[in-house]
């Protein structure tokens, strides 16, 4: 490898495709499917300890039941911040207490509310795709950085190649993950 190959960052090009792809992933697990996940629970937050805290950090998340997701909150002066969290997070879940423990019966999605789920899957698919073109983008840029500093034409074009490759794989990715998603939301 060559001086000029090193101002080619390719660890961090696929570190960045890489964190884009997680990123979709955890906002895919905030989808309600119709099944239980404490996943779904991640983007909540609860005022606590003068602090937006999120939920899993004031209990015990998990699925007994296919529809069903329980909380064991830890301390009990939190219970009803956490149910109120839970009820104005939009999720259209409605929380039963039961002491320290907040049972969250996970109700059947209508057709048209599974349609609109599928929809939100594909926007934050797009986003993720938009993320790395992005990304290879900014390759391509280290790459002409590269040739006008003595690059050669053919390395250019084998690593203009390599980061195609690397966009092409992490889009396929995007495009699985989609697929996935969305057969897991339409499944009645």
């Amino acid at each position: 490898m060559s001086a000029n190959d090193r101002d080619i960052d390719f660890d961090g090009l696929q570190r960045r495709m890489d964190g884009a792809l997680a990123a979709l992933r955890h906002e895919f697990a905030s989808l309600r499917t119709g099944r239980a996940s404490a996943g779904m629970l991640e983007p909540i937050h609860v005022e606590a300890y003068g602090q937006m805290t999120p939920i899993n950090q004031l209990g015990t998340i998990n699925v007994p039941e296919p529809r069903m997701v329980a909380i064991n909150v830890w301390d009990r002066s939190m219970v009803a911040k956490v149910e109120k969290a839970i009820r104005d997070s939009g999720l259209g879940i409605n929380p039963v207490t039961d002491g320290p423990i907040i049972r969250l019966p996970i109700p059947e999605l209508s057709e048209e509310r599974r349609r609109d789920l599928t929809k939100v899957a594909a926007q934050y698919a797009e986003h993720a795709r938009v993320a790395v073109r992005n990304i290879r983008r900014d390759g391509m840029d280290q790459l002409k950085r590269a040739k006008s500093h003595g690059m050669s034409e053919d390395d250019a074009k084998l690593w203009a190649d390599e980061v195609q490759a690397i966009t092409d794989k992490a889009i396929a990715t995007v495009d699985k993950m989609l697929d996935t998603k969305q057969h897991e939301i339409m499944q009645v």
